[in-house]
């Protein structure tokens, strides 16, 4: 009799070593220009900058895009876009909207393990806002689908989001390092039961609930080639 004990699907995922690499000096470059990116859109929301310095910033900006727009198409994107489509735990989230260093829209949320499930800390500048000095409640919705997709790869099952229930309980603070937490409520055949919460300090600002449906991973690979 087999008495070798399961494996912890976390473990794969507290080691968390990227099947490939990126070459390391242009991805260290891009991560640096994203992250200057991220704070240039983060000022320009909060500072009341004179005319002519605006002008020569979008001047210079335009330029850059130019020879940008001169390089071929198809940088290599390693990883994934999104936690919950990579089927892989130990994937790498370079391009995602949310986590991704490479991204310069990612806030970014900064994911570890825990024993109970997926942890997320994030920082959200005045780019989030919605009500005067909060985060906009379509922003902590999309952190807690990408937390949440996150989390539900730990049941080695993973699928995409199928429904997503967000209850918003307190305002969420802007400026302010605020936590999503996540957890595997049951897994049920082809179905994923997830659940989190976003806290700032003692402060429950939002629950949610999430349920993804495994997915035939060729059939959404041949569905992706075709677009």
């Amino acid at each position: 009799m087999d008495e070798t004990p399961p494996v912890d699907p976390r473990e794969s995922v507290r080691r968390w070593i990227p099947d490939e690499l990126p070459p390391h000096g242009q991805w260290q470059a891009t991560v640096r220009l994203a992250a200057a990116l991220r704070r240039t859109i983060d000022l320009m929301m909060d500072r009341d900058a004179p005319e002519d310095v605006m002008r020569s910033a979008a001047e210079a900006t335009e330029r850059f895009a130019e020879r940008l727009a001169s390089f071929p198409k198809g940088r290599s994107l390693f990883g994934y876009a999104e936690t919950s489509t990579a089927g892989n735990p130990k994937a790498m989230f370079d391009s995602s909207p949310f986590i991704g260093l490479a991204n310069p829209i990612a806030p970014p949320i900064t994911i570890s393990v825990t024993e109970k499930g997926i942890e997320g800390r994030v920082t959200y500048g005045a780019a989030y806002e919605g009500p005067v000095g909060h985060v906009h409640g379509g922003v902590v919705a999309s952190g807690f689908d990408e937390v949440l997709g996150m989390v539900q790869s730990l049941g080695g099952n993973p699928g995409m989001t199928g429904t997503l229930n967000v209850r918003y309980r307190s305002p969420t603070p802007l400026h302010r390092e605020v936590v999503f937490r996540g957890w595997i409520e049951r897994v049920d055949g082809r179905k994923t039961f997830t659940a989190g919460t976003l806290h700032a300090g003692d402060t429950l600002c939002a629950e949610a609930e999430g349920l993804f449906i495994a997915v035939d991973w060729e059939r959404f690979h041949r569905l992706a080639q075709e677009q």
